[in-house]
């Protein structure tokens, strides 16, 4: 598990895997100076409802990862990770499709 850190406040743990793929797609967003919100499921263990935050290039962004390995890229995953991000919604988690060019999760 993965810890994001939002303008020093929200706080949140997701696996390593869809850390990194976040990462990829929020940057290059903020690298394009575009805002958009960014939503999850809480953890049932802090009241099981849904967070909401707005991203900015100005957000202070921290990413956290407690494995040694850099997790691989699944190009699909990013594909529908960037395509919620730029919908009227904006980011949330999805899940992993398969790889159609294989990985070695």
């Amino acid at each position: 598990m993965g810890k994001f850190t939002y303008d020093g406040t929200v706080k949140v743990d997701f696996d390593d895997r869809l850390l990194a793929h976040l990462l990829l797609v929020i940057g290059a967003k903020i690298r394009r100076g575009e805002s958009f919100h960014f939503s999850w499921k809480d953890d049932p263990s802090i009241g099981d409802g849904r967070t909401v935050i707005w991203i900015h290039p100005h957000a202070s962004i921290s990413y956290k990862f407690y494995g040694s390995r850099q997790a691989a890229i699944n190009r699909a995953w990013l594909d529908e990770l960037t395509a919620s991000a730029n919908s009227p919604a904006g980011l949330h988690v999805v899940p992993e499709p398969p790889d159609p060019e294989g990985d070695d999760r």
